[in-house]
């Protein structure tokens, strides 16, 4: 497969960040996939497999359910098991001295605090979906 036609799902409440990202990603030539909420993240993640997660730490609670970004890491890190294990670059607006390392230790393969620099952003994506996702990268 094309490195530029690879999936990311980009997992984010802000419909405003969505709508960045995803511009910015598709003009980059990737697929964009997006989920506003944890339940729906959970569910794209399964149905379409994507080659890398772009993931906000904080959701509202779902109906009966709350997912917050570490649970869809434990989740995703529990089925990607034997299949190789879906790289995660967490962006979050909140605190990077409280959330950048937890999110490390958690599976994450990267952190990027919000704003985000895109250009930073898409030269972290090349260059872990151009390596091996298995090894950490450094934001």
């Amino acid at each position: 497969m094309n490195t530029n036609r690879k999936k990311i799902l980009v997992v984010d409440d802000n419909p405003v960040i969505v709508e960045t990202l995803s511009m910015k990603l598709a003009s980059a030539g990737y697929q964009v996939l997006t989920a506003v909420d944890g339940s729906e993240a959970i569910t794209a993640a399964r149905n379409e497999k994507p080659s890398l997660i772009l993931l906000d730490l904080n959701f509202p609670n779902d109906i009966g359910m709350t997912w917050d970004g570490f649970g869809i890491i434990a989740w995703l890190q529990r089925i990607d098991e034997g299949s190789g294990r879906t790289p995660v670059i967490v962006i979050s607006g909140g605190e990077a001295s409280k959330y950048k390392e937890r999110s490390l230790k958690a599976g994450a393969i990267a952190y990027f605090e919000k704003p985000v620099n895109n250009e930073e952003l898409l030269t972290q994506i090349k260059k872990i979906l151009s390596a091996d996702a298995g090894k950490p990268a450094q934001a």
